[in-house]
């Protein structure tokens, strides 16, 4: 079996060795909403099972598995009576809208969803942001390991910017299921349609993705959003991640003033083989925000109250 101290890498995950009982409390129940282990076509360096177990020994109350590809909750159920069901951390999956999944299909989202999934992730990688970014910047994304046809682009919208009949169908059955909508890589307009619609269709539980990455949302636009309950999502790999790859700790301060600490979720976005583990990340969110000056109920807050919030019923 494997074990935490197995997945540790020393370079990657070497302060998890040093001692930070005031980190490590604000991790106890703690919410994960955005972790990538495998099976995936991107090389991954830790299994649903090893982040559950890592999530476990933290304290964690759950996380979310999330794969670009495919819906992971079966995975997740297939794994119950080998070892998952053992464990007090709980384990959501759920299914993000992109061309391997056929899209914009309500049938695989309410499959998903009745199964146990609890998150829709509109598209990601066949977004028309994803796709632009990508195809003009360093996105350091991982390279599938399995030969795939290239995404084409999925859009929310048709040419008025009006929704697409089978995204209302979408909305549908996630109001149905009360579960929790997030905006994927999609830009700032279709998100923008895609809240409203959202909101109209009776959707209570919204989330924005990463607004700095691909997104392109400034601090202006997520303040709006958290006005009409949107609560919005940041990376802790973009800040707390590799040294080479750091963004401004600034910049994510000035994004949780704009939407204030009750509209922000903190998630490690995590799992990929050459990044820290997600529990590293999210102990290294909690002391670099609490050095920031951040009050430590508001780090708890955005590392699990919110994030719980949106998960459970």
């Amino acid at each position: 079996m494997t074990t935490t101290a197995d997945l540790l890498d020393p370079e990657l995950d070497g302060d998890r060795g040093t001692p930070d009982e005031e980190a490590d409390e604000l991790l106890r129940g703690a919410v994960d909403l955005h972790q990538h282990p495998g099976p995936s076509p991107f090389p991954r360096r830790m299994s649903i099972l090893d982040a559950a177990r890592d999530a476990d020994a933290a304290g964690y109350r759950a996380i979310v598995a999330k794969s670009h590809h495919h819906s992971m909750v079966t995975d997740i159920l297939a794994l119950g009576q080998g070892g998952l069901d053992d464990l007090s951390v709980d384990v959501f999956g759920g299914i993000a809208l992109n061309r391997t999944v056929g899209g914009l299909n309500p049938y695989a989202v309410e499959l998903a969803l009745r199964m146990g999934g609890r998150v829709v992730w509109f598209p990601t990688l066949s977004s028309h942001a994803h796709i632009e970014h990508h195809r003009t910047h360093d996105t350091g994304f991982p390279t599938s390991v399995v030969e795939l046809r290239p995404n084409e682009v999925l859009r929310v919208v048709d040419e008025k910017g009006a929704l697409l009949p089978e995204v209302h169908d979408v909305l549908d059955v996630i109001a149905a299921e009360d579960a929790v909508l997030t905006c994927g890589h999609l830009g700032v307009d279709e998100s923008q349609a895609l809240i409203d619609g959202a909101l109209a269709a009776g959707v209570r539980r919204v989330l924005v993705n990463h607004p700095c990455f691909v997104v392109g949302a400034p601090a202006e636009q997520v303040r709006a959003w958290a006005r009409q309950g949107v609560t919005v999502e940041h990376c802790v790999v973009m800040y707390f991640g590799r040294p080479e790859r750091r963004r401004d700790l600034g910049e994510l301060l000035a994004y949780i003033d704009a939407a204030g600490p009750g509209r922000t979720v903190l998630s490690s976005d995590s799992g990929q083989r050459h990044n820290p583990l997600p529990v590293t990340l999210f102990r290294r969110a909690a002391r670099g925000l609490l050095d920031a000056g951040v009050p430590a109920e508001d780090v708890r807050r955005m590392l699990g109250t919110n994030a719980a919030e949106l998960l459970y019923r």
